[in-house]
């Protein structure tokens, strides 16, 4: 919990926010299965990159990482128009799959917590669990933020979702074209 809630990290935070704050606070259930998607996807690939089954050079997550954000908000800022009720299939497909890129970005964190760990099932299950509860806190903090800002400015969910997604592409194309030197 501690690894999302950290600011240093403020990439998994951009995801969740891009990824959750365009939400009207009546489906927060579509919501709950949304993160719950993200957090499959992440815990498959970290599983499987832990055990060292799948590898995927750091370089190549690292970059793809702002790159999922920036889908993202590119998918929110083509569906403007639409209004979300109940769960997307492409919204939940994009979190399955993002949250698997994801989790290959923290396999190298989780193998240096684990460090001469025989079995890693326990740590890997507790880990996943802090990951759902850190990305719960963090949806709480975003309905909190959403609820007030919607309240105190009067903006419409357009003019929110509009804000929301600008503000956080911007954020992770830099971070894109800042990783993209160390791919060669």
């Amino acid at each position: 919990m501690e690894h999302i809630a950290d600011l240093q990290g403020y990439d998994h935070i951009l995801f969740i926010l891009t990824l959750c704050g365009i939400y009207p606070y009546k489906e927060w259930k579509s919501l709950l299965i949304l993160v719950t998607a993200f957090t499959l996807g992440h815990s498959l690939t970290l599983a499987l990159s832990v055990l060292n089954i799948v590898r995927v050079p750091a370089e190549w997550i690292e970059f793809l990482i702002p790159v999922t954000i920036v889908s993202t908000c590119v998918y929110n800022l083509a569906t403007l128009n639409k209004p979300i009720k109940g769960g997307s299939r492409v919204r939940y497909a994009m979190a399955v799959l993002f949250g698997s890129i994801h989790g290959m970005g923290f396999s190298n964190y989780l193998r240096s917590l684990l460090g001469s760990e025989s079995s890693v099932l326990g740590p890997l299950f507790g880990f996943n669990l802090g990951l759902e509860a850190g990305q719960l806190l963090i949806l709480a903090m975003i309905f909190v933020l959403h609820f007030l800002f919607s309240r105190l400015t009067k903006v419409s969910e357009y003019q929110w979702k509009f804000f929301l997604s600008s503000a956080v592409f911007g954020v992770a194309f830099i971070m894109a074209l800042e990783r993209v030197g160390a791919l060669y």
